[in-house]
């Protein structure tokens, strides 16, 4: 399965309102999401059965779409109940959601105001983002050459598909170096986030991020801050310097796919997994989890 064409997979999609095949899911070549990049989307996980954080994902989804100047045609409430039914039909429970909205094919140019808006829900089961014995040890990451862009060229604080397109060019680098991911800088040389995730680094107790003003603010980054604190850890958010990174002594990356994970190197700049880091991958794990939350209550 994991090796499957993701056109290829068993299973439905909800598509406009209605469950289709797997393989019906199409949209048309002419599609302006395609060509200008009017698509939103979000990246989401079901645990036993439960979608972590399903509302906040929705509101995310119909937030980012607003920002690109148009709406979704649904309620935040009629998502929530679409992702659920999808993993129902597909009889999943442990699996990665992704709800995507984009403009369709009425209209071909830049300006396309009265093109259909389209939603779909897709499902899948996805294992650990990383090697599970690398979120241990700790992933390498490279330095990516591209950077995050300044808040005043682009929706950067949206899930939007156009803002991944560097993601993937530096991504693609980093691997053909033997790296797993790259850490990204934004537009004024600061330490930003990696192509898919968030960033902390841990120094003298203390866990050290970078204020999240012109990339996401992820959803899993505000839940291990949320966890960090309760444990007692103080959490800074301020601007980071690439220099200061040899003064850190651990790093760690957040995000629904990733989850928590581990850092042992950016470049030349090497880490050592430690006591913080992995406190928090099992205080996350135990977070999404449906049975361990209620046991725990």
């Amino acid at each position: 399965m994991a090796g499957e064409p993701f056109d290829k997979r068993p299973g439905v999609i909800w598509y406009d309102g209605k469950l289709v095949p797997w393989e019906s899911a199409n949209l048309h070549v002419l599609s302006h999401g395609l060509h200008y990049a009017s698509c939103v989307f979000e990246g989401e996980r079901a645990y036993g059965g439960e979608i972590f954080k399903c509302s906040e994902h929705s509101e995310r989804l119909k937030r980012s779409a607003q920002v690109l100047d148009f709406e979704i045609p649904y309620s935040v409430a009629e998502i929530d109940a679409a992702k659920l039914l999808v993993l129902e039909k597909n009889g999943q429970k442990n699996a990665y959601v992704r709800p995507v909205a984009w403009r369709g094919s009425e209209m071909m140019g830049v300006s396309a105001q009265q093109n259909k808006i389209h939603l779909a829900i897709a499902t899948w089961e996805w294992p650990s983002y990383f090697d599970p014995a690398e979120r241990l040890k700790g992933i390498r990451l490279d330095l990516a050459e591209y950077r995050r862009p300044d808040p005043a060229t682009a929706p950067c604080l949206t899930k939007a598909a156009g803002l991944y397109m560097i993601c993937t060019i530096s991504k693609h680098r980093a691997e053909r170096k033997g790296y797993a991911d790259a850490m990204m800088l934004d537009w004024q040389g600061r330490v930003a986030e990696c192509t898919g995730a968030n960033i902390f680094f841990v120094k003298d107790g203390k866990i050290h991020t970078p204020i999240a003003d012109c990339f996401l603010d992820g959803i899993t980054r505000r839940t291990v801050i949320a966890l960090a604190r309760k444990r007692g850890f103080e959490v800074i958010e301020r601007r980071i310097m690439p220099e200061e990174l040899s003064t850190f002594s651990e790093c760690f990356i957040t995000g629904t796919a990733a989850e928590v994970t581990a850092v042992s190197q950016i470049a030349q700049w090497n880490f050592n997994p430690g006591g913080i880091t992995r406190q928090l991958m099992d205080d996350y794990t135990a977070e999404v989890q449906p049975k361990k939350r209620s046991a725990a209550a």
